[in-house]
């Protein structure tokens, strides 16, 4: 028996036959200490490509030492001509993007169980580590991002698990990126391998001697025996509340989404709200919006992406995150077959900031009129040093159309539209310029007939079991809640 090298003191003893990676609990390591236990473990054996910023994160398994025992291969394809007779031609000529990563995996791990007879290796669990890299350029003009994975085994008689995230990079300096790749991923490989059955704690990990203002992880799935029990909309959610990053996108068959994959150079409409539950009149909103959206003159109908977003806020009870309650939206939104978005915009000005980040396209933001309210609202912008001015330049400075749907005021049972909205008479003149230049234009043909409909009360409704919120959601909504027992419903028990 021997202890680890000094710098791993207190954790484990271990013999020289075999280390088990072991659950521990979350203790920050430093990248030279995660890469001598990965390699002090005799049955951790696989290969390394990297392509794009050097070999940085294998870089620090051979400096930790024993490296013999973990590396079978590395490799650095950077030509793109060698790269593509080793994993094959990309559809979109594109080299940093997630099937060129998912192609790298593959064919790495199968070439490691191809080539090692399992007999003469029982114990190893092999593994592929890759990422494709672009970082910061020259003139500083692209700041960098790329794609990390990891294929592993935590049994050799179980099939691979993989782990693949998005990384977008902040630092403006390549070399400090450089930097940044390698620790990020070290954190990566060590938490596959040691933090496999808390998947919170693996995503933890990953920042791990390392900030957001370094990098951003916006992207991140798990899948595989070891992560049946895993929901990647919960891994979505959690980058967002751990703020690892603002904002996520998820599929209607609840894939996590890199946003560059939806959002480049497309036509975005998004429609903000809590759809808690979806009601008629979120989807009369939606329809109506987006045909005057489609029939706009730089609109391309075959080029449009209709997004569901949910801020950060609209999704806390009682000051925290309910999990359950978020996916029982994310069933609902998913099943109606849309696109959800979850933010930590809780301003509009941000969330095309965010938008503009992937297209200068026209876009558009659907809304009722008390939320349009909000929007002309002062108070929400006085940590901007030019107010509402700045916010209202970062909005219409792109090319953006806000939809209004009209509102009920319960209040004074009056109809609120684009032209009985009660603005503020000093912010009036902004408004009627915007009114006036048709960048605020209200929705027609609404169905007068539902405006009475409110989530919170339908919620309420469903959680007393009052008879008749049935007719105040969507067809199939109602069978999706009861079947699925969503909102605090529950079978069996008498309606009111």
């Amino acid at each position: 028996m021997y202890r680890l090298n000094s710098c791993l003191e207190g954790f484990t003893f271990v013999t020289k036959e075999t280390i088990q990676p072991v659950e521990i609990d979350r203790v920050v390591l430093s990248a030279k200490q995660k890469a001598l236990r990965v390699n002090l473990n005799q049955d951790l054996y696989g290969t390394f490509a990297e392509i794009g910023a050097g070999q940085e994160v294998v870089r620090h398994f051979f400096q930790a030492g024993g490296a013999s025992g973990t590396i079978a291969k590395t490799i650095s394809a950077y030509d793109k001509d060698f790269s593509d007779a080793i994993y094959g031609k990309e559809s979109k000529g594109r080299y940093v993007c997630k099937p060129r990563l998912v192609k790298m995996l593959d064919y790495e791990y199968d070439l490691m169980q191809e080539r090692l007879d399992r007999q003469k290796h029982p114990t190893k669990r092999f593994f592929s580590f890759s990422n494709t890299v672009a970082t910061i350029n020259y003139h500083k003009t692209i700041q960098g991002h790329g794609w990390f994975g990891v294929k592993f085994q935590t049994d050799p008689s179980k099939e691979a698990n993989t782990v693949i995230i998005h990384v977008r990079f902040h630092e403006n300096d390549a070399l400090l990126q450089h930097n940044s790749v390698g620790l990020l991923g070290v954190n990566l490989i060590y938490g596959c391998f040691f933090f496999y059955k808390k998947p919170n704690d693996l995503l933890l990990s990953l920042y791990d001697n390392l900030g957001r203002d370094q990098l951003e992880i916006d992207m991140i799935s798990m899948d595989g025996p070891d992560f049946e029990h895993v929901d990647n909309r919960l891994l979505s959610l959690q980058l967002v509340k751990n703020e690892m990053t603002d904002a996520v996108i998820f599929s209607p068959d609840g894939r996590n989404l890199q946003a560059a994959d939806v959002l480049y150079k497309k036509n975005i409409l998004a429609i903000r709200g809590s759809f808690r539950p979806v009601t008629k009149v979120n989807i009369d909103m939606i329809m109506k919006g987006f045909k005057m959206f489609e029939e706009e003159h730089r609109v391309e109908t075959d080029n449009v992406q209709v997004l569901f977003e949910i801020t950060l806020n609209n999704l806390k009870t009682d000051g925290d995150i309910d999990e359950k309650d978020f996916l029982d939206r994310a069933d609902i939104l998913c099943s109606l077959g849309q696109t959800v978005l979850i933010s930590n915009y809780s301003k509009y000005y941000k969330l095309v900031e965010y938008f503009s980040r992937y297209t200068k396209k026209r876009m558009g933001l659907i809304m009722g009129v008390n939320n349009l309210l909000d929007v002309f609202n002062e108070k929400y912008y006085r940590n901007l040093n030019g107010g509402i001015l700045e916010a209202f330049g970062i909005l219409f400075s792109r090319d953006l159309k806000m939809y209004l749907y009209p509102w009920s005021d319960t209040d004074t049972d009056q109809l609120l539209t684009s032209e009985s909205a009660p603005i503020y008479p000093r912010l009036k003149p902004l408004y009627d310029y915007l009114i006036f230049n048709k960048r605020i234009v209200d929705i027609k043909n609404y169905n007068a007939d539902i405006l009475h409909i409110y989530s919170r009360q339908v919620l309420q409704m469903i959680k007393d079991r009052e008879d008749g919120w049935e007719d105040l959601v969507p067809t199939y909504v109602d069978t999706i809640i009861k079947d699925k027992e969503l909102f605090g419903y529950k079978k069996g028990e008498k309606v009111k």
